[in-house]
């Protein structure tokens, strides 16, 4: 059975969802599709007094149901049935999400919905096993640290990977014995709102999952800011997490996670497997037509191969099919506006003005939607606005080196340190530049994050603050008390 559809004959969810139930408000942002630039539809923008509303209800929700006080296995067994019923629904959900957003039908079902249900399902078995210790005191003493949920947690999503991103919030969340409010980007909204729908079938009480619809300026600020949240978990770009940590701070002191942008460097020498880098490479910046915060856009290649490893990249990212994300066919995506793909578009610009050369691309596809083609610049500096700026989208830009001290020099970026790639197959340089480079999470012969779970992922520098992912992300979403007895 093809997975393509219709889009006309999607059925979209509307409203904000709050306390099980689906709540009108005004439409007052239209939304288009990527693809082929045609209107989708008007979504309301949840105002302060409709995320207090909502914060309200999160709040009687979690104190009420028991959910953070109850068993702990309770929680397990109605998130691993949550992830069941994801699964059973992985079309509906990918339709959802494929017109809205710039994920391709084709990698929705196995990928993006897939590793939603096995994001919740990690975190379903860390409500039992992960909790309070007790600590070394005088024997007439005891000492304990205990642990309990904030109580509700405020989540705000981007649009690159939306139902996944998505679990990333809500699964340690609610995990952690938490409700949450969860912000999705207001550009692809759909799919997390029918994933908010099927918690309650699931059984998690009504009131714990609630998604309100809106901006950063005004929905945004109201949910970060609101004193009813306990914490903060936001993935997107760093300029907006630096908006919100000013608009905590306005508004009092809370704990944030925080995982933003990043221009992550693949070191590549000269002993490299260049065959596999050049695959893993190309596959990092054109997967998602670039964008998402981990792409692999500068690639630090000795210079003895440089030319080579050029002609293979350029060979692997000349070969596109752009289309329709409800396409099955389609196996290249669309910038998610207009505004995106005219800012990638900017980006190159002022790079070939600066000096670099395009080997391939270098301006947007003359076809309905936002597309823009695979680029390879080189002939760059450390200072040119290709190399410096986040670019989001599918661009490469190509530096080289001598020796592996001048490889650091030109891997490290002055404002992020979200990831790095290396290529070598020297253990020991492998081991050693790990250690040097400045980048939250490493690869060694790969590139891009595994579904091992396990791992946590977060930025050095102004890619973030904290944890996604792993046991930190569960801990992130529980505060500690420590408890001192006299005996």
């Amino acid at each position: 059975m093809s997975l393509s559809f219709d889009p006309a004959r999607l059925n979209l969810p509307r409203g904000h969802f709050i306390g099980g139930a689906y709540v009108a408000g005004a439409d007052a942002l239209e939304l288009t599709r990527p693809s082929d630039s045609q209107p989708l539809a008007a979504i309301p923008v949840a105002d302060a007094a409709t995320v207090d509303h909502a914060v309200n209800v999160a709040t009687k929700a979690q104190r009420d149901s028991g959910w953070g006080s109850g068993t702990p296995r309770d929680r397990t067994r109605a998130l691993q049935k949550w992830a069941d019923l994801i699964e059973a629904h992985a079309t509906e959900l990918s339709q959802l999400e494929a017109v809205a957003s710039t994920r391709l039908i084709s990698q929705l079902p196995g990928i993006d919905v897939a590793v939603t249900a096995e994001q919740i399902r990690f975190f379903a078995e860390m409500a039992d096993k992960e909790g309070g210790a007790l600590v070394p005191t005088r024997d007439a003493s005891l000492g304990m640290v205990m642990d309990e949920p904030y109580g509700v947690v405020g989540a705000i999503t981007p649009w690159n990977f939306p139902i996944s991103m998505a679990g990333w919030k809500l699964g340690p969340a609610l995990a952690a014995g938490n409700a949450v409010v969860l912000k999705p980007s207001e550009m692809t909204p759909f799919a997390t709102l029918r994933m908010a729908e099927l918690s309650v079938q699931a059984g998690i009480p009504a009131g714990l999952v609630n998604v309100v619809l809106g901006d950063g300026r005004t929905t945004g600020n109201a949910l970060t800011g609101h004193p009813g949240v306990g914490k903060v978990s936001f993935t997107g770009s760093t300029a907006a997490g630096s908006a919100i940590m000013e608009n905590i701070a306005r508004h009092g002191v809370k704990p944030m996670t925080l995982e933003l942008g990043g221009k992550s460097p693949q070191i590549v020498f000269a002993d490299a497997d260049l065959d596999l880098a050049a695959r893993l490479i190309a596959g990092s910046i054109m997967f998602n037509g670039g964008q998402a915060c981990v792409a692999g856009s500068r690639v630090v290649v000795a210079a003895e191969v440089a030319d080579e490893l050029a002609a293979r990249l350029v060979a692997l990212m000349r070969p596109v099919n752009p289309g329709p994300s409800w396409l099955a066919e389609t196996g290249y995506s669309p910038a998610i506006s207009e505004t995106q793909r005219g800012r990638i578009d900017s980006i190159v610009q002022a790079g070939i003005a600066a000096g670099a050369q395009a080997l391939i691309g270098g301006a947007p596809m003359d076809r309905p939607g936002y597309f823009y083609q695979p680029t390879l610049l080189v002939d760059v500096d450390a200072n040119n606005p290709a190399v410096t700026e986040e670019i989001f989208g599918p661009v490469l830009t190509l530096q080289t080196f001598t020796d592996e001290a001048q490889a650091l020099a030109l891997a490290d970026h002055p404002t992020y340190g979200l990831c790095a790639g290396i290529y070598t197959r020297d253990l020991s340089r492998a081991i050693r530049v790990t250690r040097a480079v400045q980048a939250g999470t490493v690869w060694v012969n790969r590139y891009g994050r595994s579904r091992d779970h396990i791992l946590p992922t977060g930025g050095y520098k102004s890619s973030g603050l904290g944890k996604d992912l792993g046991r930190e992300a569960y801990h992130a979403n529980r505060r500690s008390k420590s408890v001192l007895i006299d005996l």
